[in-house]
């Protein structure tokens, strides 16, 4: 297994890790969760830590395997496979406030995760069928700002709005909501246009 595999491998197994680390049940253990200034909660921010050093792995094992001609059908498959999973994972699990979670945390709205994940599905389900096909569903400059506004999204949803809390905005002029909605369009506008580009796929 080449580095950029092995890189992917580590992606995979930090969301776990996160995934992990977030759904403890510290309530039940009665563990007190500090805060901080701008609502900061310590589980939220190793949980942001966690997913940015993951989220970075992804950038960084796609830049080696060009740079060096290190490309396996293995990374091809496992790259957007651990891209999916921290993300979906870590939207699944911020749609959700926890009972150690402070009143105010960040929680992400189910129809912003339902378009997130609807649309890999879509997307996916169409490179299964081309790739049957032996057609190339080849990436686009759209996708790749999605995933990137996704993960820039989550991190701020992590860090409860962080540092732009300090601003004492209204709930509904949120900065880290604004990013949600752009991630979000971004992910529709992306699956269309790969949807578009990529008809002949369902000719038949």
């Amino acid at each position: 297994m080449n580095l950029p595999n092995k890189i992917t491998v580590a992606r995979l197994i930090l969301t776990i890790i996160l995934i992990g680390f977030l759904a403890l049940p510290y309530d039940v253990f009665g563990w007190t969760i500090p805060l901080y200034n701008g609502g900061l909660n310590l589980i939220y921010v190793i949980g942001a830590a966690l997913f940015l050093v993951a989220s970075l792995t992804d950038f960084l094992d796609g830049y080696i395997a060009r740079k060096y001609d290190l490309i396996t059908n293995f990374g091809k498959f496992m790259d957007p496979v651990a891209d999916k999973v921290l993300i979906d994972a870590s939207l699944l699990f911020l749609m959700v406030k926890p009972l150690w979670a402070s009143p105010d945390q960040v929680t992400i709205l189910p129809i912003i995760v339902i378009i997130f994940i609807a649309r890999d599905l879509i997307v996916d389900a169409m490179r299964l069928v081309a790739s049957n096909k032996k057609i190339v569903v080849a990436a686009n400059i759209f996708g790749k700002l999605k995933t990137v506004a996704q993960m820039i999204a989550v991190t701020f949803v992590f860090l409860n709005d962080w540092p732009f809390s300090f601003l004492n905005l209204p709930t509904y002029l949120r900065v880290t909501d604004f990013l949600l909605y752009i991630a979000a369009a971004l992910s529709v506008l992306s699956g269309v246009i790969y949807v578009y580009q990529n008809r002949k796929v369902f000719a038949d």
